[in-house]
């Protein structure tokens, strides 16, 4: 049916007014009549001419008036789209499935196509889909941002509805109008994104730059010559800074103030952070190579923000083993290099001064609760027992949390329950160290620095001072507000941390027999059978427990495998795929064992037995997870590859967590992630 305009509002009025006029007189005729017939005779003549002569006009001229009123509007209307084709900011047309219907000239020049460009928006911008559009779900507007021919826009999308538009108008009446059109606006922004990256750009970092083994490396050359390898470790690092346009100022012998641009960190994580590698080039006989931490703090609302943030940086550095570097961001932390071993302190002078802060925390409280982590093994749970003899020593009541007592600390955990010397609720789970847990408790965490990954996380938030004694490499989580925190990546184990503390918590502390081979266990355990990460102080502390009762030939026998156990671990080594010729990937199936992640770690530690393997991985599928066991001896930095995946630890040794994934998946994930890495240099 087609469609005709119709008249409304004050121009429809002014057209009838005549008409409207004849009404009224017939009214005033019909009130002569009663007062003389005769008049009113005469003005009901009168009233049929004058309605002869208004309806003929009316009828003769309403296309004539019609017809002029269109062409003004048709000519009012070329004004406008003169003035729409002439403006200069890109405008289009869209139908409501979005193809182009017009264009104006500022939009043709953009797209670089000629007037009458009838094909669909998504055809010009891929990313501005039909789904993307205006449309009748209620969504009348949208804004998205875009690049286009090396520029960037921002595409403003509206909606016109051809009934509102002549609802809107005073001429014509909106009838049966329906549909609607999408106006499109398109604003260049390049300049403007140009000049805010120019002033992000220049925005100031700060960084923290320590030397990592200064003492150490000091001492491995002749005296006369220290101050040669002082100044060459100086000019390396100024002369690299100021050619990024930075400043570098020397706080201490080994710390250094850095301010840089923005843009200079971009330059630095485009090369990795290669000063850390220069400094191992300086050399004047020095047995030992200079490896240094960085720490940078950035996008922070104030300069001392960004301060706060390096200091944070440089700490995580250190915290995971030095000769690395962490930017920090409000957002994010990133981290580069940490594919060195960190070098064991010769000193114990760390470890006496948090032996003493220890004590003073323990005596200044009237009870203390010490957990390790979630799947405890021996390490963890002798690191325990080990704070338990300092509390007790201490004269303090002490309790230790473990849920579920895995196979591999089953033995260990026996000594302890139903012994006369010990108190029954030395060993309590979750929800009774939360009950016991208030304002006048410590909680001291071992062996574990992630609160998910704590036995009782929920336990952290009820208790206001908590201590970390911790070997692990730190990563982006961590207990935060800990009142004391030791963390040393460089020790062996929690249990060779725990046995320096005892010497320095108490003149001349006993220790049970029991005890003494639960510490001398995790030693053990967590170097497999000292030869992974072994220095001169797990062997001392491994002589200090011996002196204390631990007897050898017992904690082996606490920890001859079950024959179950022994035929799984040989079927994850058997079943091993060589990955690019020298990564061993295998996957332990040990459904019906009661811990079999911990077969699969014992697994990839025997994988490393074969030659040219570099790292090896088991994948151990247990209670709807997929727990990832990573080991090397020296040449891979399994931590890193473990921490892409969510998970942490040592460079040699570390582990990670994967939920919702299936063991195939699982694989291919952990072979994506050793591809990039290989293809990036990271490992």
């Amino acid at each position: 049916m087609k469609k005709r305009i119709k008249l409304k509002g004050r121009i429809k009025t002014y057209i009838k007014f005549s008409i409207y006029l004849g009404f009224l007189l017939c009214a005033v005729d019909a009130a002569i009549y009663m007062l003389d017939y005769r008049a009113g005779i005469l003005l009901t003549g009168f009233l049929i001419f004058y309605f002869i002569i208004t309806l003929t006009l009316y009828f003769y001229n309403k296309p004539v008036i019609m017809n002029e009123l269109i062409s003004f509007a048709t000519e009012y209307g070329q004004i406008q789209r003169k003035l729409l084709r002439d403006l200069d900011i890109p405008y289009a047309l869209l139908d409501d499935s979005g193809k182009v219907i017009w264009t104006n000239i500022a939009f043709e020049n953009v797209i670089h196509q000629p007037k009458g460009y009838s094909k669909s928006i998504t055809a010009l911008f891929p990313t501005i889909t039909k789904d993307r559009l205006p449309d009748d779900t209620g969504v009348d507007e949208a804004q998205y941002e875009l690049e286009y021919d090396g520029c960037e826009y921002v595409i403003r999308l509206r909606k016109i509805s051809l009934k509102e538009m002549a609802e809107h108008s005073d001429m014509i009446d909106a009838g049966d109008y329906n549909g609607y059109l999408i106006a499109v606006y398109l604003f260049d922004e390049t300049a403007l994104h140009i000049a805010l990256q120019e002033v992000d750009d220049q925005s100031l970092a700060v960084g923290m730059i320590y030397l990592d083994n200064y003492e150490e490396a000091l001492e491995s050359v002749e005296e006369v010559r220290r101050s040669l390898l002082t100044a060459l470790i100086d000019r390396k690092i100024n002369k690299y800074i100021s050619a990024l346009d930075g400043i570098s100022k020397k706080l201490e012998k080994d710390k250094y103030l850095v301010i840089l641009r923005k843009k200079a960190i971009a330059q630095l994580q485009e090369t990795r952070f290669d000063l850390l590698e220069e400094v191992k080039t300086v050399n004047i006989g020095n047995e030992m190579a200079v490896t240094i931490s960085i720490g940078v703090g950035l996008d922070g609302l104030t300069y001392a923000q960004n301060y706060e943030f390096s200091r944070n940086a440089i700490d995580l550095a250190l915290g995971r083993g030095g000769d690395q570097a962490v930017i920090k961001t409000p957002e994010s932390i990133t981290y580069y290099g940490g594919k060195s071993q960190q070098v064991e302190k010769n000193t114990r002078v760390k470890a006496r001064v948090k032996a003493h802060a220890l004590r003073e925390i323990i005596t200044g409280k009237d009870k203390v609760i010490v957990m390790g982590h979630k799947l405890p093994d021996a390490d963890s749970f002798g690191a325990t027992v080990g704070i338990y003899r300092v509390a007790q020593t201490l004269g303090r009541k002490a309790h230790i949390v473990l849920n579920d007592a895995t196979s591999a600390i089953q033995p260990l955990v026996d000594l302890f329950k139903n012994n006369p010397e010990y108190d029954e609720d030395m060993i309590i789970d979750s929800q009774r160290a939360i009950e016991i847990a208030g304002m006048n408790t410590v909680l001291i965490v071992v062996d574990v620095n992630k609160p998910s990954l704590t036995e009782c996380p929920d336990l952290l938030r009820f208790c206001k001072s908590v201590v970390v004694l911790d070997h692990h490499r730190q990563g982006t989580e961590t207990i935060e507000n800990a009142t004391l925190s030791y963390v040393e990546p460089y020790a062996s184990s929690a249990c060779e941390m725990v046995s320096e503390i005892l010497q320095y918590t108490y003149d001349n502390i006993k220790i049970r027999t029991e005890e003494a081979d639960c510490m001398y266990s995790g030693i053990m355990i967590d170097t497999n059978n000292f030869t992974t990460k072994t220095g001169v102080r797990t062997f001392e502390a491994a002589a200090f427990l011996r002196r204390s009762g631990a007897d050898v030939t017992r904690v082996r026998k606490l920890f001859r495998e079950d024959a179950m156990e022994y035929k799984a671990k040989a079927d994850a080594v058997s079943q091993a795929e060589i990955y690019r010729q020298c990564f061993a990937i295998s996957v332990c199936t040990a459904d019906d064992l009661p811990s079999p992640t911990i077969i699969g770690a014992q697994a990839a530690n025997e994988l490393l037995n074969i030659k040219g393997i570099k790292a090896s991985f088991v994948l151990t599928e247990y209670q709807g997870k997929i727990y990832v066991s990573a080991r090397s001896i020296d040449e891979v930095n399994v931590q890193i590859i473990m921490e892409r995946m969510g998970g942490g630890g040592h460079l040699n040794t570390a582990a990670c967590q994967m939920e919702g994934t299936g063991l195939a998946e699982a694989i291919g994930i952990l072979k994506h992630t050793i591809d990039s890495m290989l293809d990036n240099n990271e490992i």
